[in-house]
């Protein structure tokens, strides 16, 4: 995988970028100068990579994985400036997670021999059927719970799909039932998987547990 321009991925700036002043960082208008650019991408660099990464580690299972695609997220951001306005987008951790779906998605089709690639796939698809109703490492956080309180069939055709990587035929298969019949089960196992990742979710939010100081929130 292409690394990142050395000088930037080694950066670490002393100054947190929120103390910095507004010509370190903000562009006057026109196009950006090659030093704007530097200054955009260290202060989303500093900002965002914990959270870019730990989006990226929760939906793979290999820690070498997610620290490429992380550097291919950021570099991806760093060659794609020319388009980013601070102005307009304050924020650059949603143009960050646009990224890093698609880089994960490209990640799926490039190593799609490979077992652990189904549970980068249930936790995309799991993105798209939650969207933005709740944050996306909560709901990650609880799919293994959720998984576990699914029926025994249901259960068996996740794990045996996105674990194993088994296909939908072999499945079928091994579980006596049509193709299609499985077709329909994995739909309403994610759309259980979905309902139960969002109660669990709404449970904790109403009743929260202890805080590190052993006392209740």
């Amino acid at each position: 995988m292409t690394a990142l321009p050395r000088p930037l991925m080694d950066h670490r700036p002393a100054t947190p970028a929120a103390d910095r002043g507004p010509a370190e960082v903000n562009a006057p208008p026109g196009p950006a100068t090659a030093e704007q650019k530097k200054a955009w991408f260290e202060q989303a660099y500093t900002a965002h990579y914990r959270v870019i990464f730990g989006y990226l580690r929760a939906r793979t299972l290999d820690h070498a994985d997610a620290d490429d695609l992380t550097q291919e997220v950021f570099l991806r951001f760093y060659a794609g400036l020319h388009r980013y306005d601070p102005h307009r987008n304050e924020d650059a951790r949603p143009w960050l997670r646009g990224i890093s779906r698609n880089v994960l998605r490209e990640h799926i089709r490039k190593i799609k021999r490979r077992s652990e690639v189904g549970w980068t796939e249930l936790c995309l698809e799991l993105d798209a059927l939650v969207g933005e109703a709740m944050d996306e490492d909560d709901r990650i956080a609880l799919l293994p719970t959720c998984i576990g309180k699914l029926g025994d069939s249901a259960k068996r055709a996740i794990r045996s799909h996105y674990m194993q990587g088994k296909k939908l035929k072999v499945i079928a298969e091994e579980m006596g039932r049509t193709l299609g019949a499985v077709k329909v089960l994995m739909v309403r196992s994610r759309q259980a998987l979905r309902n139960c990742v969002q109660a669990e979710a709404a449970k904790a939010s109403r009743h929260p547990g202890p805080t590190a100081e052993g006392g209740k929130r």
